[in-house]
């Protein structure tokens, strides 16, 4: 079964720090692209951070740069995203996506793992 599956996500206070990892079973990245979104409550949902698995160029939205880095493991089939320095507007569901290239369109999504930043 092909399959991203989150973890790392739990309750933290506010300029504190949780790493999210996103590993695929069923499926090796290779030319794909791997992203991190998230959706808070009555929000639509939003790019946070996404890589190219081949080469690793990033990219990070401007409410998380400098703060959140992604990363990738080859070895581990795995992306990771932390979070450092996390402010209650942080609080979201996130989510792991990849895409395959050429396209790049995102075709596999994992279950959300939640992350709540606490005042």
């Amino acid at each position: 079964q092909v399959q991203l599956v989150e973890s790392g996500g739990g309750l933290v206070q506010a300029g504190g720090s949780l790493r999210l990892s996103c590993a695929a079973s069923g499926r090796t990245f290779s030319n794909d692209i791997v992203g991190w979104f998230r959706q808070a409550p009555g929000k639509e949902r939003e790019t946070v951070a996404h890589i190219f698995w081949s080469g690793g160029s990033t990219y990070y939205s401007d409410s998380v740069k400098v703060r959140f880095t992604i990363s990738r493991d080859n070895a581990k089939n795995t992306v990771y995203l932390q979070m450092n320095s996390l402010q209650p507007e942080d609080t979201a569901v996130y989510y792991c996506a990849a895409g395959k290239g050429p396209s790049y369109r995102y075709d596999l999504w994992g279950q959300g793992t939640q992350v709540t930043v606490s005042s």
